[in-house]
């Protein structure tokens, strides 16, 4: 034994050994009344009941050291039983990492181990754990995985543990990707992850940006920082790498089975530009009866974040309306200290009484022409729907379009009064984007973000093709542009495979035409990063709820919305998820509903009984629903807000606890066949080898069921240890 104090810590060396965990039973060490019990279950009666240890809290911090990535993880486990208990789960690293060492916590310090033979190692755990010391166990388990067993943790007892390694940072693309793998086993669930990522300021790096979580940037010391909260299953965050002058471009590709690809495209732009792009920009704000009171206060304020937002090349026009339309100025006014404090005192004398002239005020904003050299921008602010002049929206729409030319136009909605179909036609008509502003929201930041946001123009008018492939059903649909520190991000699904393919993205810039291109393998098949799929579904479905507002409900368009909702599990006006007690069931007009317990996608007619489905959303919620959807860049600004412990989303699969096993809500297959593992064994390993996409399924824990095209695969105790290159086989091609 290796004695620190009067407690031992032990570290295995990461070398190859066997792979076999203890048995279930070996697992808990419990204290009984009179007698030690060491196997579970102890006899009855004198043995209490086993401590239930979770993890209650995860620390992950990762620095960026030139090409080299530190990762230092903190877990903290809490005893919520009442008896001793122990922590085992399974901790995966990033591709490529090499362990440096672990510290558990021992009156309140931080100890290190060393490293022993494997062998030894695990007597000498075994021996200190019927002994009620305080050892830590890491094991070396293959394929990147590390087993770490921390034994006693008293009844109420909350035990830290750290856990170093590093990884050279993999390049994808443009950019460096980095991977924090979800833990598995027991308790892992608890909880989620608080992740920190910091990389040096310049040194040609952009923004980290997650296409799997939100992620919230700022700068600390020199040096910027990324920041995940309570993040739940593999967190993945890109880096764009610029050299020089040039963009960054990074691909990301998911092709779920042959003929069916999604990509993930995204550019970033130049860290300087030779030439920008000026700004014609006409701001838009709504001064009817409606509007008075804290409304017009937070909509003058955001004229004021408009007017800080514009630079020295830009011109500006201010238009305000009600039942009449008025101006700051005629024509366009340019952009110095003096006309900065006049349109800001024009607009505090505004104040709110009337009507609502939309169509006034739309013809006002388009009827002053912006020339071809400069970009022309409307930001169009209103809290209700048309109540003088025209007030018909297609009409107002048609008007619009034939008045706009080039102009990009930016819809703000305030509250659920507005019009939300004309504003979001007026934007996605216009290249523009629209938001939909609750009452208790404030107006002034969503307005600053925008008027930020597209402050310096890059290029615009881009376009993206593929050699190799062919791209459909690109998002954003439409004109796109690209603005200076900002990441552009383009998904599209594609058709055909080219393993050496390119994609070539277009546009204009004031120096004429511009041209990017990278290299690309389009795969026929490849289940890795399937979140790339559900983003592409995600943006598609507000697309198409856009859509059916401005054209109206049809067959074609209903049954795409449909499709997608059940399939990728988005939540539309369509489709929604209902979670079944168990032994309950909801008839339909077509029969039942599934098998019990089971969450299950429908339409939201579908159900009968009142309250049985929720409610239809009113247009102002559907519209921003809509909306934020096509803005997403990431799964969780889409993902809908489930019980964090009874759901779980993975690999674009919904997972319900039931009788803790993590339990796929996709029917079986008929006749499907099922295959039984067990949890750390060679086959769960030579599985994860296999299919990539069960590596993310199987972090959910030691029990799940899972269904593939013709096999289903349960993960239990009394599951198979060894399959050998037949059954292999078999599975990959059933699954």
């Amino acid at each position: 034994m290796l004695p620190i104090r009067r407690w031992t810590l032990l570290l295995l060396a990461l070398t190859p050994w066997a792979r076999q965990p203890l048995a279930a039973q070996e697992n808990l060490t419990i204290r009984c009344r009179p007698v030690e019990c060491v196997a579970a279950p102890c006899p009855p009666p004198p043995c209490g009941r086993v401590g239930r240890v979770e993890r209650t809290g995860r620390d992950v911090k990762v620095a960026l050291d030139g090409r080299v990535l530190r990762y230092e993880v903190t877990e903290r486990w809490t005893n919520h039983g009442h008896a001793i208990g122990e922590a085992d789960y399974v901790l995966p690293l990033p591709r490529g990492a090499a362990f440096e060492d672990l510290a558990l916590e021992i009156d309140g310090e931080m100890v290190t181990g060393e490293a022993l033979d494997a062998g030894a190692a695990r007597r000498v755990y075994e021996e200190i754990v019927r002994r009620q010391r305080d050892p830590a166990l890491v094991e070396w388990m293959g394929m990147g995985v590390l087993r770490t067993r921390i034994f006693p943790i008293q009844p109420g007892e909350t035990r830290t543990v750290v856990v170093r390694f590093r990884a050279v940072a993999e390049r994808e693309g443009d950019a460096l990707r980095v991977d924090i793998p979800a833990p598995r086993g027991q308790g892992t669930t608890a909880s989620g992850t608080a992740l920190t990522f910091r990389w040096p300021s310049g040194d040609g790096f952009g923004e980290a940006w997650s296409p799997t979580h939100a992620a919230h940037v700022t700068r600390e010391n020199g040096q910027r920082v990324a920041r995940v909260t309570d993040a739940v299953g593999t967190v993945t965050l890109l880096l764009p790498v610029r050299a020089g002058r040039d963009a960054a471009m990074t691909v990301l590709t998911h092709a779920p089975r042959a003929g069916e690809g999604y990509v993930l495209l995204t550019l970033a732009p130049p860290a300087r530009v030779a030439t920008q792009t000026p700004r014609d920009v006409t701001f838009v704000i709504d001064v009817s009866g409606s509007m008075s009171g804290g409304k017009l206060a937070q909509a003058k304020a955001a004229g004021l974040r408009f007017l800080s937002s514009l630079g020295n090349a830009d011109r500006f026009r201010l238009i305000a309306f009600s039942g009449d339309v008025s101006d700051f100025r005629e024509g366009w006014t340019g952009v110095n200290a003096a006309s900065r404090r006049e349109a800001a005192a024009w607009l505090d004398g505004l104040s709110a009484s009337g009507g609502t002239n939309i169509g006034g005020a739309l013809e006002r904003a388009l009827e002053e022409p912006t020339p071809a050299q400069r970009l022309g921008l409307v930001l169009f602010l209103t809290d209700g729907a048309p109540t003088v002049g025209e007030r018909r929206p297609d009409r107002l729409a048609a008007r619009a379009g034939e008045l706009r030319g080039a102009r990009r136009v930016f819809t703000f909605g305030l509250g659920g009064d507005v019009n939300a179909a004309l504003l979001e036609r007026l934007a996605l008509d216009g290249a523009g984007t629209a938001h939909f502003v609750r009452p208790e929201e404030d107006v002034e930041r969503v307005v600053g973000v925008v008027a930020q946001r597209i402050t310096r123009p890059v290029a615009t008018d881009l376009r993206v093709r593929a050699d190799g492939v062919t791209l459909q059903q690109v998002m954003p649909a439409g004109r796109i542009d690209l603005f200076a520190g900002q990441e552009l991000t383009i998904l599209a699904r594609y058709e055909g495979a080219a393993p050496r393919g390119r994609i070539t993205i277009t546009g204009r810039t004031p120096d004429g035409p511009v041209t990017w291109e990278t290299d690309a393998s389009f795969p026929r098949q490849r289940t890795q990063d399937a979140f790339v799929g559900r983003l592409w579904a995600t943006q598609r479905v507000g697309w198409l709820s856009a859509e059916r507002r401005r054209n109206g409900a049809s067959t074609e368009l209903d049954s795409e919305i449909r499709d997608l909702g059940t399939r990728w599990g988005i939540p539309t006006e369509l489709t929604s998820y209902l979670v079944l007690e168990p032994g309950m069931s909801v008839p339909t007009t077509t029969g039942p509903i599934g098998r019990t317990g089971r969450p299950l996608p429908m339409g939201r007619g579908d159900l009968a009984g009142a309250g049985a489905a929720a409610p239809p959303p009113s247009a102002f919620e559907a519209a921003r629903q809509a909306a934020d959807m096509r803005s997403s860049r990431s799964v969780a600004e889409s993902e809908q807000k489930l019980d964090g412990r009874r759901e779980r989303r993975t690999a674009n699969r919904m997972f319900t606890l039931q009788d803790s096993v993590w339990t796929d809500t996709r029917a079986a297959a008929p006749q499907a066949r099922t295959v039984r593992v067990r949890p750390y064994s060679a086959a769960y390993f030579a599985l994860m080898e296999h299919l990539a996409e069960l590596r993310e399924i199987l972090a959910l824990g030691e029990r799940v069921q899972v269904h593939g095209r013709a096999v289903t695969l349960v993960l239990a105790s009394d599951g198979v240890e060894r399959l050998d290159a037949q059954a292999l086989a078999a599975f990959t091609r059933d699954w």
